[in-house]
């Protein structure tokens, strides 16, 4: 039993790596390479909303050591963001991090920030 739970661990440890970075990577070289531009925006979501995530780990790491189910949580997101079943990261993207730049743009008087959707 202890080596099941060994592996099981180590299977663990390992999809972190490769949902969040090995996946991705492959697929945003793949959408790179289509000529479709929906799964461009997919992927440039997921590295934006990604590279947030992280971030905000990096600052709140000291509360995060208190949860100990939030490694799991994680690859729960990162999941939902990845599969192309859901399309995670575009949905966020769409939904909320698109009007933020949108007001960050034009309070800045940047009016070159797309407005229509892609």
């Amino acid at each position: 039993m202890s080596r099941v739970l060994t592996l099981l661990t180590h299977l663990h440890s390992v999809a972190g790596p490769v949902l969040m970075l090995l996946y991705p990577l492959y697929a945003s070289v793949m959408a790179i390479e289509s000529p479709s531009k929906l799964d461009d925006e997919q992927w440039l979501a997921y590295w934006i909303i990604y590279s947030f995530l992280t971030l905000m780990e990096m600052v709140l790491q000291p509360l995060l050591e208190w949860i100990p189910i939030w490694y799991s949580l994680k690859l729960l997101l990162i999941s939902w963001l990845v599969l192309p079943q859901f399309r995670g990261a575009a949905f966020i993207y769409q939904k909320f991090v698109r009007a933020k730049i949108k007001k960050f743009a034009w309070a800045r008087g940047h009016d070159h920030v797309k407005t229509a959707n892609h």
